[in-house]
This record gives structure tokens, C-alpha cells and sequence, in this order.
């Protein structure tokens, strides 16, 4: 069983980071991306939940 987290590239600078890292859950289903090296964030990401 491979363990290792997918990795995540930001849409603005390219940077690649662990999903983990970079994506956070709300409890309303929001999905919020944030890249530790350029600052960049994208809220409200629509996911198969809503």
C-alpha cells in the first residue's frame, strides 16, 4: 500500500506542495487552496459534494 499524499500544483506560480498542505475543508463543503509559496488562494472550490 503506497501511503505517500498526492501532490497539488498551484494554478499561479507552479509550485507543487502535499494536498494536505495546501487544501483545507470546511464543514459547509467549502474547499479552500492556499499555496505557501506565492500566497495564493482560491476559495469556494466546487467539489462532488456540492
Amino acid at each position: 500500500m503506497n501511503s505517500e499524499s498526492p501532490i497539488v500544483t498551484c494554478p499561479n506560480c507552479k509550485s507543487q506542495s502535499e494536498l494536505q498542505s495546501v487544501l483545507t475543508a470546511q464543514s459547509n463543503q467549502n474547499v479552500i487552496f492556499n499555496c505557501p509559496d506565492c500566497g495564493y488562494e482560491l476559495r469556494n472550490i466546487k467539489t462532488s459534494k456540492g
